[in-house]
């Protein structure tokens, strides 16, 4: 018995460090990390990859899980999971955003409802891009795309030789860029119904007893509704080059974290 559990502990703590990795990595990422997905299937999931990537991740020295140098590796593989999932969360961010100045600007805002895929209420526009960039996460495989980024993070920071602070400001940096993509795709629809407030706005001042105002209400939410269904159609095409930007992103510091 003793033998067996000899032979066994290397390759339980072999698997113990992918694990946190690749665990901590969905917690982050999009959909995965969402409440609509199970703790048991992350769970499951982050085992089976961390029992397929042992090839990629051996190597090093063992380290006892036990010891205070376990507890810091067990922090460092966490903290690289979470910051690569991160990354991939930017994009459907992005799509977040973008729903909900949309929804404010049509006057959708109010119409809230009961978010399952966070477990908190947001208006109904949010609700349908996000299951809009659900649908287009899976038909670009990007479960597929997470995996093999988290597999190649073995290589580019391996475990018990840190990971520098590259990669945690390249993420902080450019947390900017998703209010500004987020912009420019709401850009239409807010200058489309901001031009038709403006328009009730004189007309109301040329006849104040039409009250123009509780027209214009209907008027802009179905203004709003027409901008947005032409907005939609590229909703999935952005999708993509947001995140094709944070692949790219990633592959940089990877190219950093291997020449450093």
């Amino acid at each position: 018995m003793e033998s067996v559990l000899a032979q066994l502990l290397p390759l339980l703590t072999a698997i113990w460090w992918p694990f946190c990795r690749i665990l901590a990595m969905f917690l982050g990422a999009p959909v995965l990390g969402e409440a609509v997905t199970p703790v048991t299937v992350r769970i499951l999931i982050a085992l089976v990859l961390s029992i397929l990537m042992l090839p990629l991740t051996g190597g090093h020295a063992p380290i006892n899980p036990f010891s205070m140098h376990g507890v810091v590796a067990t922090i460092e593989q966490g903290l690289i999971g979470f910051v690569l999932g991160l990354a991939f969360h930017f994009a459907m961010s992005v799509i977040g955003v973008l729903g909900f100045m949309v929804s404010s600007q049509m006057g959708l805002s109010m119409a809230v409802m009961n978010d399952p895929l966070n477990g908190q209420s947001s208006d109904v526009t949010s609700a349908l891009l996000s299951t809009l960039a659900i649908i287009v996460f899976f038909a670009i495989d990007g479960h597929l795309v997470i995996a093999n980024v988290i597999g190649q993070s073995f290589k580019a920071w391996p475990l018990g030789h840190g990971f520098g602070n590259h990669l945690m400001e390249a993420v902080a940096y450019n947390v900017a860029w998703i209010f500004s993509a987020a912009m420019l795709l709401a850009i239409p629809v807010v200058f489309s119904t901001l031009v038709v407030q403006l328009g009730f706005g004189f007309l109301n001042r040329v006849a104040p007893s039409l009250n123009l105002f509780a027209l214009g209400f209907a008027v802009i939410t179905i203004f709003g509704l027409m901008m947005l269904a032409q907005v939609v159609r590229f909703i999935p095409e952005h999708y993509v080059r947001m995140t094709n930007m944070v692949l790219e992103m990633i592959r940089q510091q990877m190219q950093v974290a291997a020449h450093g």
